[in-house]
């Protein structure tokens, strides 16, 4: 039987309907899933596809040395720059990786194939530090996938001036030793980030709420302390003192005694800041003057004496018996110098560095015949607390220790540590330490915080001096000071010292015994130092610390590092235009 044609109409129609209707869920059921249910893959698919985020570097703080009164360059940045590769977008792997090879030699990355076959990444590096003739030589390949990120290298026009204060930058462009070390994050500064979202053709949109621009802050630029002439002199000076003597290693530091600045730090053996890869001896990194505590010697007696006088136990006139010995409960501490015996001055003790004349004025800090613990008390106020030795001085250069002055309180703090401390063994300084704890002796009673930060170059230009660090006033009376400086003075005229005539001068010399590994005293091997001023008799201008050492090498202070002591000395008062008396 035929149906109707009508009703057949009807069926298709229905059915066509019901067809229309289950297609359209499809696709809303589809869309459904697309934009609700996982819209945030697809958000997070496109994004890669569109959204490019770059890392915009600050540029590393360049530092300057002072030349006399202007600021110039000893570490600056030179543009390099490094190489990547989007894997998505390379269409030449082979091409790409022939390319950096033989335009970027050793600055390539070893596992080129394994980055530029990322296909899962948008950023790969593959080079680093390439310079710009090489990045140019690079992009004349018109490489799809190949990009350059423009950053910097450290460049050191004054070769190894200066080198242990510096410090560098390793590979990992993070600051090591030196300034570069201790002030490394002001000196990084703060990346910047460029995000975009782009079209097909990999163009910025300028319009998109996930755009981002945030600049670079730079670091500082800092200013040191360090004069380039005196520390070029100082390097020198000291290199030629070690090749008269034979010693392997040598350090000094000059300073203003009036500031606190520290004007020049030298240290022997010492490396190129450009090449520290090549170092072998990780010790040539260290500098000496702030890193190496020792006993410093004789050169310490010049701190008891300002004890001594500052206390009023004694006066440079003061006199007591010697026997080239002394003893202090069980034992017997005797003079390196023989033969001034009988009844002598405190003057005279300085001048031939008795230890007996310093375990003297121990002694009278105390009842007068034992160093009490009020005596042991009085000594560790003026050594540590006043000036500042066994701590940080917070000097701005990496690795600084603290060293160590053992207190009364402390199971060793007893008589004849202390008889000992007080001509300079038994504790552990360093170099800073004793130059900024000196200064404060000569320049008439006030301690500065010892600083090789000047300043800050701005934007501009111009040099923004630092901000004065607190400095302790009345350490020692200014009567103590002018009779310190006098009695170094004449110790050091004691033995002609070849000073410009019409100058003051004033200086102590220093030779102290190493420890072996068993932390017993050594014979065949001695360290020699000398301290010292210049300056008027009003007013001085510098103060200058030596020291001399060498493997199984006794070393004294007056025959060989007051010498370089003695050159240096001349050389400033020529450089700092001082005027001789009459």
């Amino acid at each position: 039987m035929t149906m109707p044609r009508g009703i057949m109409s009807g069926n298709r129609t229905r059915l066509l309907a019901v067809v229309c209707v289950g297609i359209m869920a499809i696709f809303i059921v589809r869309l459904f899933y697309l934009q609700v249910i996982d819209h945030e893959t697809y958000v997070s698919l496109a994004n890669q596809e569109q959204l490019k985020r770059l890392v915009i570097p600050a540029a590393r703080g360049e530092i300057y040395a002072m030349d006399a009164e202007t600021p110039v360059k000893l570490v600056l940045n030179e543009t390099v720059y490094t190489v990547f590769v989007d894997p998505q977008v390379v269409t030449k792997p082979k091409e790409v990786i022939e390319t950096i090879r033989s335009v970027a030699g050793g600055n390539a990355r070893d596992d080129l194939e394994k980055l530029v076959g990322k296909k899962d990444s948008r950023y790969q590096i593959v080079a680093t530090k390439v310079t710009r003739k090489q990045a140019e030589l690079t992009k004349k390949h018109k490489l799809a996938g190949l990009g350059f990120q423009a950053t910097s290298q450290r460049v050191y026009p004054e070769a190894q001036l200066a080198a242990q204060t510096l410090g560098f930058v390793n590979a990992e462009d993070k600051g090591q030793y030196g300034v570069e070390g201790y002030l490394n994050d002001r000196l990084t500064g703060e990346d910047g980030v460029l995000q975009s979202v782009t079209d097909v053709s990999n163009v910025p949109l300028t319009i998109g709420r996930h755009n981002i621009n945030q600049p670079a802050k730079n670091g500082d630029n800092i200013v040191l302390t360090i004069d380039r002439n005196i520390q070029s002199y100082t390097e020198k000076a000291l290199a030629d003192g070690l090749a008269r003597t034979g010693a392997t290693n040598g350090s000094a530091i000059i300073m203003d005694p009036q500031t606190g600045k520290i004007l020049a730090m030298a240290n022997l053996p010492t490396y190129q800041p450009a090449e520290f890869t090549k170092v072998t001896d990780a010790e040539a990194f260290n500098n000496g003057v702030v890193t190496r505590p020792y006993e410093a010697g004789s050169v310490f007696k010049t701190f008891t004496v300002s004890t001594g006088l500052d206390t009023g136990v004694i006066q440079p006139n003061s006199t007591y018996v010697n026997t080239d010995s002394i003893k202090v409960e069980d034992r017997v501490i005797s003079n390196a110098a023989r033969g001034h015996t009988g009844t002598i001055t405190i003057q005279d003790a300085l001048n031939y560095s008795l230890n007996t004349g310093m375990v003297t004025i121990a002694q009278r800090l105390g009842d007068g015949s034992q160093i009490t613990k009020g005596a042991r008390d009085t000594i560790y106020r003026y050594y540590h607390d006043k000036f500042g030795l066994g701590e940080l001085t917070g000097v701005e250069v990496s690795g600084e220790s603290a060293g160590r002055v053992i207190s009364p309180e402390e199971e060793g703090g007893n008589a004849v540590q202390y008889a000992t401390m007080v001509f300079g063994q038994g504790l552990d300084v360093t170099m800073v330490q004793v130059a900024a704890g000196f200064s404060a002796m000569v320049n008439g009673g006030t301690y500065y915080s010892p600083t090789v930060i000047g300043g800050v170059m701005d934007s501009n230009g111009t040099l923004k001096p630092a901000p004065i660090k607190p400095a302790r006033e009345g350490i020692i009376t200014q009567d103590t000071s002018t009779k310190l400086r006098q009695m170094t003075h004449e110790a050091r005229q004691l033995f002609p010292p070849g000073d410009r005539p019409g100058y003051y001068i004033g200086g102590k010399t220093g030779t102290s015994q190493t420890l072996d590994a068993n932390g017993k005293y050594r014979f065949d091997q001695t360290i020699g130092t000398y301290l010292g001023f210049g300056g008027s008799e009003e007013s001085s201008k510098y103060v200058i610390m030596v020291q001399v050492s060498g493997k199984n090498m006794n070393l004294e202070g007056n025959i060989h590092a007051k010498p370089i002591f003695t050159d240096i000395s001349n050389w400033m008062l020529d450089y700092m235009k001082l005027q001789p008396k009459g």
